[in-house]
């Protein structure tokens, strides 16, 4: 064998070697295999950033009532602006206690109980019902079982005056019995439990010292 043949085949024999190498080492392909790709950097957080440009913009305060975007989801977020530490749900709960004490207070005529919860319209015509049932000489007895719905379904802000106001749908259920000057019983029945609808609207001024909302309007 000549010497460039000899060259040829120990050159042959050392990439033959190289390729088995390689393939013990990296294995073959078959067909297509997706590239090994790392996991990408986290997105980086700007600590630069104010609080309140990096907390969810969502306010569930408001949105676990009404759609943000709404007219009554606008006007609650302006009542939260003109008053930070308002918020809905807080409102809410006191709306349920308030609405128990004033149905109570009307259906028992107490005048005094009424008074501090109500606009003077609405205070008129409350003592009104209360003073026809005093000339006719009935009493009522009334048991508040609970509040089985309390719904916020609308909400309005007037800039100007800083006035908010908001509409709550309220389902109670309460015991009655209307009784004569004698204390019979005319009407109603202490073991049947009846349900009653009522819509109110409460009305403050935001940023008021006065924490208290006041009833402003009733309907069903």
């Amino acid at each position: 064998m000549s010497d460039p043949m000899f060259q040829l085949a120990i050159l042959g024999v050392i990439a033959l070697f190289v390729i088995l190498r390689l393939r013990s080492v990296l294995g073959t392909r078959t067909g297509f295999e997706p590239t090994n790709v790392t996991n990408p950097s986290p997105p980086q957080v700007n600590d630069k950033l104010k609080p309140e440009e990096v907390k969810n913009t969502i306010d569930r305060d408001i949105a676990d009532y009404v759609p943000i975007d709404s007219p009554s989801g606008k006007a609650l977020a302006q009542m939260k602006k003109a008053e930070p530490s308002f918020s809905a749900t807080e409102f809410i709960g006191g709306a349920r206690e308030a609405y128990e004490m004033i149905l109570i207070a009307f259906e028992e005529g107490d005048r005094d109980g009424l008074r501090p919860f109500l606009a003077d319209d609405v205070y008129d015509s409350f003592e009104s019902v209360i003073k026809k049932r005093e000339d006719a000489g009935l009493n009522i007895d009334a048991t508040f079982i609970g509040l089985r719905e309390i719904k916020l379904t609308d909400a309005e802000y007037d800039w100007r005056t800083k006035e908010g106001e908001v509409t709550l749908t309220l389902i109670a259920e309460l015991t009655t019995v209307v009784k004569n000057a004698k204390g019979k019983i005319i009407e109603g029945d202490k073991n049947v439990i009846k349900r009653q609808k009522d819509v109110w609207t409460f009305s403050r001024v935001m940023g008021n010292d006065n924490p208290n909302w006041t009833l402003i309007a009733t309907g069903e």
